[in-house]
């Protein structure tokens, strides 16, 4: 367990970072803007090629992906149907909230977890792979067409997320790592370098931004901020849990496994999204900030019940 609370430490201090250099007037608001450009043109995008070109897909094959991907569905579909029917949601804002509620922190923090508590970096797969190739594509062609004011057509959903930067890194690095061919290193290294500043940019900018932001819950429901976090932190792992163990037969390590995989807070890349699409920002923020704060005790309980 030392390594959960290590990552999460890691994790606070450079936020904590971005907040004081936005309390001593360091950086400004426009800082934050230039540092989720960066990260979100060109630090995430070489991240994503060397982090995927490393993995091994054919876990994404696994009976683990079934019990995932049905903890991604349950709190995405539970938020979209509170969006649409209580608090009257565009769909740009709408498919911030889902990720918020269920898109999970699968990098910067679940592959140190998987390698060093549950033992292999290759639980983690199903969970980055199935996030970065399916639920990512899709909800960034939901919001470039929001941002167009167009309604969402299956053009959309086919076309769009291959002019999308994070994609195109995406499947660039399925490319390498199905065929297992390898950069030339003149060129690897560079990208493995500029990927380097992704998750310290993202970090430092989601510290600016909670310094020079509204406080927590500003300007949204308190009701919603709640849910968000519940579905993320609860419902989702118990999703998971729910249809490995009883619908695919998993037990003992694998279950936990994929209950902790779940259970991990809420991306700081859907801040990213947040603030490039200009949609639900302060939810995407605190919900980040809620879960990954809780997610340190609901980690170790899930240890202490499954270990």
């Amino acid at each position: 367990m030392t390594a959960v609370l290590e990552g999460f430490a890691t994790i606070g201090l450079v936020i904590a970072l971005g907040a004081l250099l936005a309390h001593i007037r360091l950086v400004d608001d426009q800082a934050r803007v230039i540092l989720s450009r960066l990260a979100f043109f060109v630090a995430s995008p070489a991240l994503l090629v060397t982090t995927i070109a490393d993995t091994d897909v054919h876990g994404v094959l696994s009976g683990n992906l079934v019990a995932t991907a049905a903890g991604v569905l349950v709190p995405a579909l539970t938020y979209a149907l509170a969006a649409r029917f209580v608090w009257r949601r565009g769909s740009g804002d709408t498919v911030i909230g889902a990720l918020s509620s269920s898109y999970v922190n699968a990098g910067n923090l679940g592959l140190p977890v998987a390698a060093y508590v549950l033992g292999n970096a290759s639980f983690v797969a199903p969970t980055l792979l199935l996030q970065l190739l399916v639920l990512q594509p899709l909800a960034l062609a939901v919001l470039d067409a929001d941002r167009g004011g167009r309604r969402v057509s299956l053009r959309d959903i086919l076309l769009r997320p291959f002019t999308n930067p994070l994609t195109l890194g995406t499947l660039l690095g399925l490319l390498l790592a199905v065929t297992g061919w390898r950069l030339p290193e003149f060129v690897g290294r560079p990208i493995e370098l500029v990927g380097s500043m992704a998750v310290p940019g993202m970090l430092i900018a989601y510290g600016i931004a909670l310094r020079l932001g509204p406080g927590l819950g500003g300007g949204i429901p308190k009701a919603e901020l709640a849910l968000t976090t519940a579905l993320k932190l609860v419902v989702q792992p118990l999703a998971a849990y729910l249809v490995a163990h009883f619908a695919l037969g998993l037990d003992g390590h694998p279950l936990l496994a994929v209950v902790v995989c779940s259970a991990l807070p809420t991306a700081q890349n859907i801040y990213v999204h947040a603030s490039r699409y200009d949609r639900a920002t302060t939810l995407a923020r605190d919900t980040i900030l809620l879960t990954t704060a809780g997610a340190v005790p609901v980690i170790l309980l899930i240890a202490y019940l499954l270990g």
